[in-house]
């Protein structure tokens, strides 16, 4: 890989505003009111007001542009936007973005968004429909015609092989749903608030693609998140703890596809999630131990389970037994399974949360947080911590 060492990035921007909507499934209003509304939350919670904005990062399936964003939101001129791709891998991206801008004072303050009805509009769930001709679509076609169409079946491929691999059943799976639900359960911003459930109700949910049930796969949602970023000089003088960016990288891996990687060399794990882990560890100067609370992308089970063994929480083939035993807080806004899947945005709103002090299901004494972004496809990820 390019980089070697650690980089420059760490500790010199950090987050300072969390904003999101409520998340639904009928959210009765345009995607742009949604990204405007989360907006303005994230700045109130930050204390600063949308004039101070001078950049902003989101997805490139966004479909609210910046400047229109900037024109509703009421600021003024920009001096920075940027645009993420590869879905929900974007996540932490556009932090790392807002974060390397505002480093080499190309930026002041830059508010990272997404916004989307992505339960009562376009259904990411449903899979590849009208897509205009392209080299992305020419790697799907060598899976489409065998009946791979969705996320799910793409997931399932994987999925089956990490089962054979290690001689585990989808119980493995069910561990990392129950913990989600857990937390989503105690709550009251998530979708499945007071509903908890069991490894007994995992595996009678019905099959999506074998192996993965229901119970295995994320919900749809309609909202919006918004998070805003500054320096750490600057964060110290607004109202709540900064949650420092003590590290962020993006990673793809060897052979890297869209969420259909078949032809390497195995299908175990996720070596995009690796390039990012080593960068994670070398610039933050941590390792396992030294995080307090996991907020890992689960919009699929499966991939729960290769992201910590990735990052050697654990040796592959033993995470379902990690997670079974909670020795890591994980996913304790209730993740995309329990509070709302909006690409990850929301899992890095519960990060801060956690480094603030002011989580619903607060960890005591966490100071610092790994926060990741989608899998089977580039990806990202953070670390953050407590200021001091």
């Amino acid at each position: 890989m390019s980089v070697r060492g650690k980089d420059q990035l760490g500790g010199q921007a950090a987050i300072v505003g969390i904003g999101a909507t409520e998340f639904s499934k009928d959210s009765g209003r345009s995607e742009l009111k949604l990204a405007v509304e989360a907006v303005h939350t994230a700045l109130d919670d930050a204390g600063l007001s949308p004039s101070d904005v001078d950049g902003l990062v989101t997805f490139t399936m966004d479909t609210n542009p910046e400047i229109t964003v900037a024109q509703a939101a009421g600021m003024g001129e920009l001096s920075f936007f940027s645009r993420v791709h590869y879905g929900g891998g974007a996540a932490c991206g556009t932090v790392q973005q807002a974060a390397l801008a505002v480093a080499s004072g190309v930026a002041d303050v830059v508010v990272c968004y997404r916004a989307f009805n992505e339960r009562s509009g376009r259904r990411f769930g449903s899979g590849v429909q009208h897509r205009e001709p392209s080299a992305e679509g020419a790697a799907l076609g060598w899976n489409l015609p065998f009946g791979l169409l969705t996320p799910a079946s793409w997931v399932a491929m994987a999925a089956q092989r990490y089962l054979h691999t290690y001689g585990l059943t989808p119980e493995a799976f069910g561990h990392v749903a129950v913990t989600d639900r857990k937390y989503a359960a105690t709550n009251p911003a998530a979708y499945f608030y007071e509903k908890p459930i069991t490894l007994a109700d995992h595996a009678e949910s019905r099959w999506i693609v074998d192996p993965l049930r229901l119970l295995d796969c994320c919900q749809e949602t309609d909202g919006g998140q918004a998070i805003v970023v500054t320096s750490v000089e600057r964060a110290r003088d607004l109202p709540n703890p900064p949650a420092v960016i003590r590290a962020a990288a993006q990673g793809a891996g060897r052979a890297q596809e869209q969420m259909t990687s078949f032809y390497r060399d195995e299908l175990t794990g996720l070596p995009e999630m690796s390039v990012v882990a080593r960068q994670l560890w070398r610039t933050a100067g941590l390792g396992p131990d030294g995080i307090d609370v996991g907020i890992l992308y689960d919009h699929f089970t499966p991939f729960v389970l290769m992201q910590l063994e990735e990052f050697g929480f654990c040796a592959p083939g033993e995470a379902a037994g990690f997670v079974a035993e909670e020795r890591l807080p994980l996913n304790t806004h209730g993740g995309q399974l329990g509070e709302a899947y909006l690409h990850g945005m929301n899992g890095i709103a519960e990060g801060v949360r956690q480094v603030r002090g002011t989580a619903v299901n607060q960890i005591p004494g966490a100071a610092t947080a790994l926060v990741t972004a989608g899998t089977g496809v580039p990806t990202s990820g953070l670390i953050l911590g407590a200021d001091g």
